[in-house]
């Protein structure tokens, strides 16, 4: 499975494409197997060290989807940045039209189903993460033991050594006299000021 990136959006930097995923880690697991295409939406669990980027994740047990995992070829998962629609009344140059601004960063690699210990480890890192803002946060490590050995049996972890990155940034990059405008436009009244920053600075044109 590829996805359709036009060199001009086309982005290979990986330390981008890491960032990406990292703040937008609730992503969509695909793989294929006897069963057919199976889908679901799960948070991950972003790790790089160097070049190497595994992701870590869990399903219900009830999702039939984990026990195809291990034996699909290959897995991806989809992490779904900024996005917006881009309205060519922005524009200064025209006739123009209406388009839609967005990035996204495809996973490939292999899954490998965890052991319990590791699945109460990326429960405990999972709610960290998520805990992290909170004035108060909730742990894990507070709960009953019983009542966490009888959760971890209703779910199943797996670990997916990412073995490529497919990285599309369309940000108005063959309109680069507009990008100012659409920035603008994006960070007025707040609209969308995530995909603003990530247009400022993605706003030069990409070779090849």
């Amino acid at each position: 499975m590829t996805l359709y990136v036009p060199p001009l959006f086309r982005v290979e930097d990986r330390d981008a494409m890491c960032k990406l995923m990292q703040d937008n880690a609730f992503a969509t697991l695909v793989s294929s197997g006897s069963e057919g295409m199976q889908v679901s939406h799960i948070p991950f669990v972003v790790e790089r060290e160097g070049d190497r980027v595994r992701l870590l994740g869990h399903v219900a047990r009830a999702n039939a989807q984990w026990q195809a995992l291990e034996g699909a070829r290959e897995v991806m998962a989809i992490f779904q940045g900024p996005h917006a629609y881009i309205s060519p009344s922005w524009y200064a140059n025209h006739p123009a039209v209406p388009t839609w601004n967005y990035a996204v960063v495809h996973a490939h690699g292999k899954a490998r189903l965890m052991d319990e210990a590791e699945l109460h480890d990326l429960l405990m890192r999972l709610s960290a993460i998520y805990e992290a803002g909170n004035a108060k946060p909730w742990r894990m490590s507070e709960l009953p033991p019983a009542y966490v050995d009888s959760m971890l049996k209703m779910i199943v972890g797996f670990e997916i050594e990412v073995e490529s990155l497919e990285g599309k940034f369309k940000l108005s990059q063959n309109r680069p006299a507009e990008v100012p405008r659409v920035v603008a436009e994006l960070e007025k009244g707040a609209r969308e000021p995530e995909l603003a920053a990530l247009m400022r600075g993605h706003s030069t044109p990409a070779k090849g």
